[in-house]
């Protein structure tokens, strides 16, 4: 019923910038919350970052905070992971993903996720 396609991974520095879009299509729900997770190899898929389709409500994991900004555009369809100061300990596929109701950090609770884009940030 949704469909999520994920785009703006890659290779950068430590210390550089990359900006990853979401863009949603399909019928989706009445309300919903999108969010950003991140997968290291060997680990445990992680929430990143959350945010209600109205853009007011938002939410970071205390490891990217002040790092990074989640935003999105309506008239697009699509939610954006602006990823400033980006340190090594940020290589992960990154997953865009949604929900019917409030932003949680629990991957079971998502129904929808995106393909994943690779970013890797080398020292």
């Amino acid at each position: 019923q949704v469909q999520l396609v994920e785009s703006g991974g890659g290779l950068v520095q430590a210390g550089g910038s990359l900006r990853l879009s979401c863009a949603a299509s399909g019928r989706t729900f009445s309300s919903y919350s999108m969010a950003w997770f991140r997968q290291a190899p060997g680990k445990e898929r992680e929430f990143v970052s959350g945010i209600r389709w109205n853009g007011i409500t938002t939410y970071y994991a205390d490891s990217v905070k002040g790092r990074f900004t989640i935003s999105r555009d309506n008239a697009k369809n699509t939610v954006y992971l602006q990823m400033n100061s980006l340190k090594p300990e940020d290589t992960a596929v990154y997953y865009c993903a949604v929900r019917s109701g409030t932003i949680t950090s629990s991957t079971s609770e998502y129904a929808y996720w995106g393909q994943g884009t690779q970013v890797t940030v080398s020292a």
